[in-house]
């Protein structure tokens, strides 16, 4: 089979990328050796999907995009994000229920929800909530990475008294600077009246990308942009969920089109299939009453909208395709890029079956 060109936009961001990260050794990394954390300089020197967010976030001017690498760095040794973890941060900040991540939206990005009735504005635990947010977002990048979040605040029966302009410039940050691309859009649910001025000043601090990422939607409008399988009563939503701690609410992570969690390539199934026979040998050396369940397991047909690129993968032409789920539980649409349509076949004309693929972060590449 005779070898995929690479697209004249790859070879253009490939030296965007290696001119960002000699910039980054020559301009910042010399004379900042103490302002960052070596696991994020690592990180940054080997991870071309780090480097691509900055870039693509600062619609690739290389001296914007160090600027916010700097700014994001130094954040991440400030705040020690690499080490942060559940055992770090008040339990009662968990307890409370005002931020965690449970759902997706239309188009398949989890949510993230801010629950803004239930904070309170307090100057003594300001850095703790902002190592809260920090743990939600680094959980689900190393989760998930690559892969963006819908930020839902809930505004429902909130007043002046809950509004803490400080704490929402720095959720603003988060994604306007520490995490790029990272934001598929922000929607403010059911907001009052009185808070219309503080919402004039929010939308001050952000960018243009972050602007046209903002949606306004009274609790008949966010169904629009959201099932109501993922939302809660009050919205008009069917969501059996309530939030409780421990455990972590959405603890596996699992996508919407599969009960049994992310569709896994032969090795990590292997690998996982494992695990679980270690574990039920484990379970039967403490009860001899084990009860087995069958797994549900839902077979994924797809319909293919437009192929959007083409490349060679490990020997295999493989498509980027925009793809609609059939079939009686699934009506959503999958975004671009989010999973690939391995052809049983020819390429140029298929008549055999497609096998759905989840594909490293770095395989996945912008629509052309």
């Amino acid at each position: 089979m005779a070898e995929v060109e690479p697209h004249e936009g790859e070879q253009d961001l490939e030296k965007k990328i290696e001119e960002t990260r000699q910039r980054f050794n020559n301009e910042l990394l010399q004379d900042s050796t103490e302002k960052y954390d070596p696991r994020d300089v690592e990180r940054l020197q080997t991870d071309d999907s780090l480097v691509e967010g900055y870039l693509t976030w600062r619609l690739y001017n290389v001296d914007d995009a160090l600027k916010m690498i700097d700014e994001s760095l130094h954040w991440r040794k400030e705040y020690g994000v690499n080490d942060i973890n559940e055992s770090t941060i008040p339990r009662w900040m968990f307890e409370t229920g005002a931020v965690y991540l449970h759902g997706y939206d239309k188009e398949g990005n989890k949510l993230f929800w801010f629950k803004v009735k239930l904070h309170v504005k307090d100057a003594k635990t300001v850095i703790d909530k902002k190592k809260y947010i920090a743990f939600w977002l680094e959980r689900y990048a190393k989760k998930e990475p690559g892969m963006p979040l819908t930020v839902v605040f809930d505004m429902t029966d909130s007043g002046l008294s809950n509004v803490d302009m400080e704490f929402v410039k720095y959720i603003i940050n988060c994604f306007k600077v520490f995490y790029p691309k990272f934001l598929s859009k922000m929607i403010i649910v059911d907001m009052p009246w009185i808070l219309n001025a503080a919402w004039k000043i929010v939308k001050s601090w952000l960018g243009p990308e972050a602007i046209s990422k903002l949606r306004f939607a009274s609790k008949s409008e966010v169904q629009t942009y959201i099932g109501p399988e993922y939302l809660p009563p009050h919205m008009g939503g069917t969501d059996p969920f309530k939030y409780s701690y421990p455990p972590l609410p959405d603890d596996d992570f699992q996508t919407p089109i599969c009960d049994n969690g992310p569709i896994l390539s032969d090795d990590e199934r292997e690998s996982k299939e494992g695990d679980l026979d270690v574990k039920d040998a484990l379970e039967s050396s403490f009860t001899s009453d084990v009860v087995v369940k069958p797994k549900k397991v839902h077979f994924l047909s797809i319909l293919v909208m437009n192929i959007l690129f083409l490349r060679q993968h490990g020997g295999t032409v493989v498509s980027t395709v925009a793809a609609q789920q059939e079939g009686p539980e699934f009506n959503s649409t999958i975004r671009p890029g989010s999973f690939c349509v391995e052809f049983a076949c020819s390429p140029r004309v298929c008549v055999g079956s497609l096998r759905v693929l989840r594909l490293p972060p770095t395989v996945q590449r912008h629509a052309i």
